[in-house]
């Protein structure tokens, strides 16, 4: 491809399997009203009929471009993706999700409105396939609810920050601090992680611009490598390099949240140099834990919630925040 005719976007839509919905896939993204973009689509060791129907995609349309990846793994799909994206920005989708017609229009816009941030998402549509699905619409609630690279900053170790699908960033992240990386972790967390570390700004349009749909075969329901520790353990990892440049009394932290599983799931950030000072509980009885309410003045110590239960987490900060504890300086939330 020469120099002349490279699209500005790259559009990297790995598949494995998605004879049902990659159709409606491609076709959400090439009725885009951006048009200036290659689709790769990443055959990802299909044995239905995928790799015959994006063929006939794509001989529809020049701007589908197909690819194989043999390493198993979407991690894999997604580099051979990256490796061969021609486009000074790069889109993510996936097979079985539909974009709104105008996503990369908007997010192409806000990135050269905005030179400060280098990655971009949106809200989502939440469209469940299964009935038990209360879990993953809390999830999109709470990504749905903030946009700021400020509020993504502070958000980032209670959960993947960006919903994966919706992202849309500028070449040069891939080229200075890599792609997906393939190993027992969460590869898309991982890499927002990475990312954020490396002081890249992030941000979100406060619109939905996919359709997020969620069936029983998403690999956060069926991978290993999305189980909640393996989160705990990719968010110790970074929250150790985040203490570093942000905790002024770095290595050591108080834990809030004194029971059995928090203090399991605590001890990932002692793997990784981080030292416990002390453990802070609602409930006096905790001989070895400080009853919150007799909670020194800010200035004193560093506290991490990981107190997992539903809501408890904004709990726990809006008590702090009222004590005059500052998100960030003083406290962080991990879920």
């Amino acid at each position: 491809m020469s120099s002349e005719t490279k699209p500005e976007l790259s559009v990297v839509l790995p598949f494995f399997n998605a004879e049902k919905t990659l159709k409606a896939a491609t076709k959400s993204i090439l009725d885009q009203t951006f048009r200036d973009f290659e689709l790769l689509l990443i055959n990802n060791n299909s044995t239905d009929a995928s790799l015959q129907i994006a063929q006939t995609l794509s001989k529809a349309d020049r701007r589908i471009h197909i690819l194989n990846e043999s390493k198993a793994g979407v991690a894999n799909a997604m580099n051979c993706g990256l490796k061969n994206a021609h486009g000074r920005f790069i889109a993510r989708m996936d097979a079985d999700d539909v974009a709104c017609p105008k996503k990369l229009e908007k997010q192409y816009n806000y990135l050269k409105a905005n030179p400060t941030i280098d990655f971009i998402g949106s809200e989502v549509e939440y469209v469940p396939h299964i009935s038990e699905n209360k879990g993953f619409r809390r999830f999109v609630d709470w990504a749905n609810s903030f946009h700021t690279s400020e509020e993504i900053a502070l958000k980032q170790f209670i959960e993947i920050p960006v919903i994966n699908p919706t992202i849309f960033f500028r070449r040069e992240l891939f080229e200075k601090y890599g792609g997906c990386r393939d190993g027992n972790f969460p590869e898309d967390y991982e890499m927002q992680l990475r990312y954020l570390s490396k002081g890249i700004k992030m941000a979100k349009l406060t619109e939905k611009q996919l359709e997020w749909h969620d069936y029983s075969t998403r690999l956060t329901r069926t991978d290993k490598r999305y189980s909640t520790e393996a989160f705990f353990q990719t968010k110790a990892f970074y929250f150790k390099k985040w203490s570093e440049q942000h905790n002024q009394f770095h290595p050591n932290i108080w834990i809030w949240g004194a029971g059995r599983k928090t203090r399991q799931r605590s001890a990932n950030l002692v793997k990784h140099g981080l030292n416990i000072a002390g453990y802070i509980d609602i409930k006096k009885t905790k001989p070895d834990a400080i009853f919150y309410k007799d909670l020194p003045q800010p200035g004193k110590f560093f506290i991490v919630s990981m107190v997992s239960n539903t809501g408890a987490g904004e709990k726990i900060k809006e008590f702090l925040l009222h004590q005059n504890y500052c998100e960030g300086k003083d406290f962080i939330l991990m879920g």
